[in-house]
């Protein structure tokens, strides 16, 4: 009897699968085009392509004509016979005279047929708030976190799955991108003008890429020569007076060659102090973008080549008048040049088989003051991949190659204690191989399973495997799941920079208990970590319109890692390895997403971490992490694409603070500040309340061009002193380490955006 079943429920599926039409819908320079409409002539049934363009359609008995519109593109009407998977190719659409009518496309796509939970924030995503970079281009996600380092350099630090940005793989174009030094201000060098679109998997991810993702991938795609305005604008300034020029332009050579612009400037020049405690809220400072790419396409052959250089400058600390003497000052000055060269060619279409070979590399150079101490920091990195893919046959992929990654550290370290000067010079090369297999049952079932090996000539062999499996029954309900390991060589002055503005000593403690100063000696063990997720997605039909739910849970098992310990002496951080010990995080989220009426879409999204190490022997809460996010973003864009309205409201967590910070603040806490309560009894532990913020911003489109005006943290919530001793910033307690919230209120700012249109031939 259960054989019986079984067998009527595979056959069942099957049946399904077979009656539905497939196909993928691609732009006229054979890009894939992510959130399609694709719909049966004069019926309401119809579907929206995925992130590689795919979709699958259901068959209705009134018409055989299937209809395809994108935004900017000319319609199209194929006329379906049989069941042969199409491809549908829209044609550029020419400017109207007087009225463009358009329809409004969804802003984030989640991918429906890949085997990792992974989703794309659109252009159009980053256009509903201010996005002045790329760590704004997370404040209406809700699985991305974006907060303050720390209360007096200005620097922002990203959360996934409960966890650091430090363990989070970020790419720009599939190269390395944010890593090592460029960690702490490196989602502040790439501006949100720039962007195309960003990528965000969860998770375990492709081995492609590198063995570095523990928690999952951010994979930014700049603006592409062969699809960019001519010229486009981009002009901002906010009440705090800090104002931002982008200026971006493609053209096309030839039929073979494109080439893009991009520029960047921004410049603060008055410092702000609303909390009145004598320092800058933001540090000051200006900065300098420049991009080149080129684009080259003849036959079976496509290159690209990326060059970029940044010059960035911010000047905090004390505001003080010319009388005060020895102010604590804040001065930081990067340089930096990045650049890669891609190189393409197919050899079978048919099979898709082809290879490419990508170069990338990067130098950094920083000069940090902060006080007394003084980091001098430079990175040299370069990174070689070479990747080989084919088709055996449409249900099965095979992906190789070989890469080789090498990182040269030169930093020294000046501390408070003037008398010991810290040389952390080390260097690491790094060369692997990888292979990936995928598999793919019509759009019910989706399997990827990756294993590379590596060796490092700082840490020796290590095998990452990864596996990644969708399952989806009905075409209204999709399963993911997915485990594998991720690993890291730990940088610990720029994985921890956040203590730096602090008298805080930085000690390494070894298994014995011994403490020493940080030095070349010093040698931290690679941090192992084991990811294992599972999520679902139910697509539940409402008229012509679609309801999405999701919900999702993470574990992250470190096997080892370094622990910088806050808690067990108030004048110092203790850096150590984990060995062993206990240390994991955990993260459930859930989420709906849905088009109300027609121009109005709305996302509510609930996420709970729970985060844990093991301090001086004992499993605790990490302190500074957020237990909890809550966000409801809501869009409403009128027809014809006249006005646009976006409001983001986020209600973010409490958690631990630092023991130590009991000890300097105590006088703070029993005072009654309402930001703080203390545990019952003897303990000595404090925590951090809950509190909300509010982001709206309103967007007038004409024929053009685009005004927007925003608000941002309308709530005006601020952090109670966010420095502990800035009365005495020279003293043993001076700390602004303890950021767990805004350290500036409310602000407005007024933006202009406008393009000269493509004229596509």
């Amino acid at each position: 009897m259960k054989k019986s079943v079984l067998l009527s429920f595979f056959l069942c599926a099957a049946l399904s699968a077979a009656a539905h039409i497939m196909g993928v819908v691609l732009d006229d320079a054979g890009n894939p085009l992510i959130g399609a409409n694709v719909y049966w002539a004069e019926s309401t049934t119809g579907v929206t392509t995925d992130i590689e363009g795919h979709f699958a359609i259901e068959p209705v008995a009134t018409t055989k004509q299937l209809v395809t519109t994108y935004i900017g593109f000319h319609n199209d009407t194929t006329e379906v016979e049989g069941k042969k998977p199409l491809t549908i190719v829209l044609v550029s659409s020419i400017e109207l005279d007087e009225v463009t009518i358009a329809a409004k496309k969804m802003a984030v796509i989640r991918s429906r047929t890949s085997a990792i939970d992974t989703y794309t924030l659109s252009g159009e995503e980053l256009c509903k708030a201010a996005c002045c970079n790329l760590s704004e281009s997370f404040e209406t996600n809700a699985s991305v976190d974006v907060a303050y380092a720390d209360a007096a350099t200005g620097a922002k630090q990203i959360r996934l799955l409960g966890l650091s940005g430090t363990y989070v793989q970020l790419l720009s174009e599939n190269t390395p991108g944010v890593r090592g030094l460029a960690a702490n201000y490196g989602l502040e060098y790439i501006p949100g003008p720039w962007m195309e679109s960003i990528q965000v998997s969860k998770g375990t991810s492709s081995v492609i890429n590198g063995y570095e993702a523990t928690t999952g991938q951010i994979n930014v795609e700049y603006l592409k020569p062969q699809r960019t305005n001519p010229v486009a604008v981009n002009l901002m300034l906010n009440s705090e007076l800090h104002a931002e020029a982008n200026i971006t332009g493609g053209w096309d050579l030839n039929e073979h060659v494109s080439t893009a612009v991009l520029a960047h400037y921004q410049n603060g020049s008055m410092p702000m102090d609303e909390n009145h405690d004598r320092f800058a809220d933001m540090p000051i400072g200006n900065q300098a973008n420049l991009l080149n790419r080129w684009y080259f396409k003849q036959g079976d052959y496509t290159g690209q080549l990326l060059v970029r250089g940044l010059f960035d400058q911010r000047k905090g600390g004390q505001v003080t008048d010319k009388t005060q003497e020895n102010p604590y000052l804040i001065k930081l000055r990067t340089y930096r040049i990045d650049g890669f060269m891609k190189n393409g060619y197919v050899f079978d279409h048919d099979k898709g088989t082809s290879i490419g070979v990508i170069a990338a590399a990067s130098y950094h150079n920083q000069s940090n003051q902060y006080g007394l101490r003084d980091w001098q920091a430079a990175q040299t990195n370069a990174y070689l991949n070479a990747i080989f893919q084919t088709n055996f046959t449409e249900a099965h992929k095979l992906t190789a190659g070989l890469s080789v990654n090498y990182d040269r550290y030169d930093e020294t370290l000046l501390p408070n204690d003037t008398a010991a000067v810290a040389n952390l010079t080390r260097q690491e090369a790094t060369p692997g191989v990888f292979a990936e297999y995928s598999y793919t049952y019509d759009e019910h079932l989706s399997l990827l399973l990756g294993l590379r090996g590596d060796y490092s000539t700082q840490y020796g062999f290590f095998v990452t495997p990864r596996f990644n499996i969708r399952y989806s029954p009905w075409e209204w309900w999709t399963l993911r799941s997915s485990v594998g390991l991720g690993y890291r060589s730990p940088n610990i002055l720029a994985d921890n920079a956040f203590v730096m503005p602090s008298s805080r000593e930085l000690y390494y403690v070894d298994a014995d208990g011994n403490r020493s100063l940080l030095s070349s000696n010093t040698v931290f063990h690679q941090e192992r970590a084991l990811n294992a997720g599972i999520s679902t997605t139910f697509y539940i039909p409402m008229g012509s319109r679609e309801l999405q739910l999701s919900g999702e849970y993470y574990y992250t098992h470190f096997f080892d890692c370094v622990v910088a310990d806050m808690d067990s002496d108030p004048h110092a951080v203790l850096f150590y390895n984990s060995n062993g010990a206990r240390s994991y995080a955990q993260s459930w989220q859930v989420e709906a997403t849905t088009e109300i009426l027609r121009g109005w879409t709305m996302t509510l999204a609930f996420r709970q971490t729970d985060v844990r190490n093991t301090y001086a022997g004992v499993l605790r809460e990490k302190p500074l992490n957020h237990r909890f996010k809550g966000i409801i973003t809501t869009s409403y864009q009128t027809p014809l694409k006249k006005w646009q309205f976006d409001f983001t409201a986020q209600f973010n967590g409490g958690g631990r603070m630092p023991d130590s910070f009991y000890d300097y603040a105590a006088g703070l806490i029993a005072g009654g500040s309402k930001q703080y309560t203390l545990a019952g009894g003897d303990s000595r532990e404090s925590y951090f309340t809950w509190y909300p913020q509010l982001m709206a911003q309103v967007t007038k489109y004409f024929r053009t061009c685009s005004l927007y005006l925003g608000a941002e943290n309308m709530t005006n919530f601020r952090q109670d002193s966010p420095i502990v001793s800035a009365a005495e910033p020279f003293s043993q307690d001076f700390d602004a380490s303890m950021a767990w919230g805004p350290i500036s209120g409310w602000k407005i700012y007024l933006g202009f955006r406008w393009a000269l249109d493509r004229k596509d031939e």
